[in-house]
């Protein structure tokens, strides 16, 4: 008897870790399929029914995972937000750390020019995300707070700060008539970039928002494969938008002469 409810006791972890496991990969299957249905439909493609279809499920069954259309697209956006922050922040990282070396401090130019060659790199890579949270809308679709960012956006927003911080030094003879104010931006943003970049005025944010026009336009024309019409040598083109950026705000080359 002790034998057999020694075993009873050891097979329920298991059978509770392996139904996990099973939820865990359907989930994923899930969040895969409806960025596919997206990608080949657009943003009205993205329906629990459709994806209930794709993958063999019945409409009952994909409740369980997923309450609602709102729900998923909610739990997308907020994946596809913390890859890109992940992306960004860790190439940020990495040119912080190779440029400080020896020198009084990081580069600003490898800071930029890190940041966004990890921001082009992964849209590239994962294009049907770009479209989810920098595309059309997905028609009907209301965030659980209405207007509230998610986290990982806001974390991307302070990246790009970072970058209007690293250059501002040089830049900021170019804004100084500039007649933003604090109450020109999101609260939620501030709260996160005024303290981590407290010396970063008004004018600065405004800048951050000028740097992310430039990067995203490139790559928004990139990846719905518009660029790709107008010349074959897309990656030069940006390279080169970035190396007159960096010109145009008096930021100083890398110490190796690269753009």
């Amino acid at each position: 008897m002790t034998g057999t409810s020694e075993a009873r006791t050891e097979a329920a972890p298991a059978g509770r870790g392996r139904r996990e496991r099973l939820r865990a990969e359907t989930t994923a299957e899930i969040k895969d399929t409806a960025l596919r249905l997206m990608t080949s439909g657009g943003p009205d493609a993205i329906t629990l029914r459709a994806i209930a279809r794709e993958m063999g499920m019945t409409a009952n069954a994909i409740y369980g995972y997923f309450a609602t259309r709102d729900d998923l697209v909610t739990t997308l956006i907020d994946d596809v937000y913390s890859a890109l922050a992940d992306a960004v922040e860790t190439a940020w990282a990495t040119a912080s750390a190779e440029t400080s070396a020896g020198d009084p401090g990081p580069n600003p130019t490898a800071r930029i020019l890190a940041w966004a060659h990890a921001f082009r790199t992964w849209a590239l890579t994962h294009p049907e995300g770009f479209r989810l949270v920098y595309g059309d809308p997905v028609p009907g679709y209301r965030a659980p707070e209405e207007g509230a960012a998610p986290d990982a956006a806001r974390r991307v927003c302070t990246g790009l700060a970072g970058l209007a911080a690293a250059a501002w030094p040089y830049a900021e003879p170019l804004y100084r008539d500039s007649a933003f104010t604090w109450s020109d931006f999101d609260a939620g943003l501030l709260d996160k970039v005024r303290p981590a970049f407290p010396e970063l005025p008004p004018a600065g944010v405004a800048l951050a928002l000028r740097l992310w026009g430039h990067l995203h336009g490139l790559v928004a024309l990139e990846v719905y494969g518009h660029l790709g019409r107008q010349t074959a040598s897309p990656d030069k083109l940006f390279q080169e938008e970035l190396s007159r950026l960096v010109t145009t705000l008096g930021v100083p080359r890398r110490a190796d002469g690269e753009d």
